[in-house]
């Protein structure tokens, strides 16, 4: 666990233990929640599909392919409850490979229409 008070910078950072030198990692989805067991009931989008969602969410340089680097603001859901739960799914591809998920960005997903 890492103590932090609220409004306060959580600085992250995800390595990709690999001997290939050309992997890639992309953050895909980054989401906080209040309990540690249950991620279903009550949820935070920092990032979704590729999409930022939190406006404290920053990026920071790195100096390898294999590593990224970002922050996010503290906060908590609810005074009665200062724990913040973080799952972060991250996508590891081939470097230079465009078509692969970690050069695709965020991903908007269009709304069907509801038929009649």
């Amino acid at each position: 666990p890492y103590y932090v008070d609220i409004n306060q910078n959580l600085f992250l950072e995800a390595y990709l233990h690999s001997s290939d030198p050309n992997l890639v990692l992309f953050v895909d989805t980054c989401v906080a929640f209040p309990t540690p067991n249950n991620v279903t009931t009550v949820t935070y989008d920092i990032i979704r599909n590729g999409c930022v969602r939190d406006s404290t969410y920053a990026t920071y340089y790195s100096p390898y392919r294999h590593m990224v680097r970002f922050k996010v603001s503290a906060f908590q859901f609810i005074r009665y409850n200062p724990l913040v739960y973080l799952q972060c799914e991250l996508v590891v591809c081939r470097a230079y490979d465009y078509s692969s998920r970690c050069y695709q960005g965020c991903i908007t997903r269009s709304k069907r229409e509801a038929s009649s």
